[in-house]
């Protein structure tokens, strides 16, 4: 049974009760593919819990451009194997459990525009050593002076994406032993799918731990300004998208307008699934009365 609810200070970065314990029937199959519907608090208290055990994990996240790639890529599908935690970082997903019966409670996706100050918070409160890999050489740098004017106790340290990710490869070698020098307690990878999947794949092993791995795309591309993000209300409306493919549409014409219909038939299994569920339960329920009958 869960424990209960409780909250973390506002100087943690959140003031909102949150589960300490999960339920089971949290982690779901969306469209195929295992995922955790988790609030972001919940994220951060199940990485707090996994540093204090000093166990070493992967946090990943489910968008539908990833549940395209999971199909196309054997190495992207054993990522998502890998992981400890799945994150929803898609609206439409989330509304998709809803209609399907999935979700119990209401949820926000995770992802890292929208739990930036919460874990920038919790990363200064607790005394986190973060290490950002990924962006163009000179794009890190930015950011971190960006998320240093905001949370000046951090511990941050960055790496640029632009060097030969290959898991043999004497730069990728150079690479991790910076980061091994720097042992950090988190690993935030922001290279874009499938690279940074791949990279944490291949390299999260020689990460020496204690070290939670996230993988955040173009994270700190938004934080130097290098891209416009989305208003926050787009995301929460799921038309964070139309605004992505509006400012670079030849590069997300096919993310946006055509991965999708790859996804009709796990769809249609989904709901093919949820009918069976539920014309089966009155039935069970009838011959529930008729042996106490």
């Amino acid at each position: 049974m869960p424990q209960a609810a409780r909250s973390i200070s506002p100087q943690q970065g959140g003031d909102r009760p949150f589960r300490l314990k999960r339920r089971p029937e949290e982690r779901v199959r969306l469209l195929g593919e295992t995922m955790d519907l988790v609030r972001a608090e919940e994220v951060f208290h199940f990485v707090s819990g996994r540093l204090a055990r000093g166990e070493s994990s992967v946090v990943a996240n489910h968008n539908l451009h990833s549940l395209y790639l999971i199909r196309q890529n054997a190495r992207v599908r054993a990522f998502f194997q890998t992981a400890d935690l799945v994150e929803v970082d898609s609206t439409p997903l989330l509304l998709w459990a809803r209609v399907i019966g999935n979700a119990s409670r209401q949820f926000h996706r995770c992802t890292y525009l929208d739990w930036r100050d919460l874990f920038w918070a919790r990363a200064q409160a607790e005394n986190w050593r973060v290490f950002f890999v990924g962006g163009e050489p000179g794009v890190a740098e930015r950011a971190r002076e960006k998320i240093l004017s905001d949370w000046p106790g951090v511990t941050l340290e960055t790496h640029h994406g632009f060097f030969d990710a290959r898991a043999s490869s004497p730069e990728n070698a150079a690479v991790v032993e910076t980061i091994n020098a720097f042992k950090p307690d988190i690993l935030l990878v922001g290279m874009g799918m499938p690279r940074q999947e791949i990279w944490v794949l291949e390299n999260h092993a020689a990460v020496l731990g204690p070290c939670v791995h996230f993988t955040v795309g173009g994270a700190f591309d938004y934080e130097a300004g290098v891209q416009k993000a989305a208003p926050r209300w787009m995301g929460q409306m799921g038309v964070e998208w139309l605004f992505r493919l509006m400012a670079d549409p030849r590069r997300l014409f096919s993310r946006y307008c055509v991965e999708p219909w790859f996804l009709v038939g796990p769809a249609l299994s989904d709901l093919r699934r949820t009918f069976w569920a539920r014309s089966v339960r009155p039935a069970k329920t009838d011959t529930a009365r008729s042996v106490q009958g």
